[in-house]
């Protein structure tokens, strides 16, 4: 019996709209990257993008637990000397809530650039409206 992989012009992608109202970041993160991946379907091959895309709506309303918001912080490089930028969790929520989401869901993808295409297939916004009302997308509930 041979092993079936999946070929990208024979993937169908749909779209999922996933409300981060009261949700957990972490939680939420992996199972968008899950989706992203392809990981919920029965053709998933690990080097192909057999995912689909994703609507985060109500980024603002996602949450932290423990001393997070405090304690955990984003760091990045600028690229000057002495140019290492931080912020806590709870000024980037208030400022970006969609960065926070993206850059945990794009921890939890492959770093290379089979990652870089699952990432642009993930659309985040603050609010409960989205541009993407054409592609027809499912309301898509997490497991827990």
């Amino acid at each position: 019996m041979k092993s079936f992989m999946a070929k990208p012009a024979e993937i169908e992608r749909k779209w999922y709209v996933i409300d981060a109202t009261d949700q957990t970041l972490g939680r939420l993160s992996s199972e968008v990257a899950s989706i992203l991946r392809g990981k919920h379907k029965a053709i998933y091959t690990p080097h192909v993008d057999t995912g689909d895309f994703v609507i985060i709506i109500n980024a603002s309303n996602i949450k932290l637990t423990g001393t997070k918001l405090r304690d955990k912080k984003m760091r990045w490089y600028t690229g000057y000397p002495g140019g290492l930028k931080e912020i806590d969790y709870g000024t980037l929520l208030q400022r970006k809530p969609e960065k926070a989401i993206e850059a945990a869901v794009k921890g939890m993808l492959p770093h290379n650039r089979l990652g870089d295409a699952m990432f642009k297939k993930l659309k985040v916004y603050r609010g409960s409206e989205h541009p993407h009302q054409a592609q027809k997308p499912e309301a898509r509930e997490l497991r827990g």
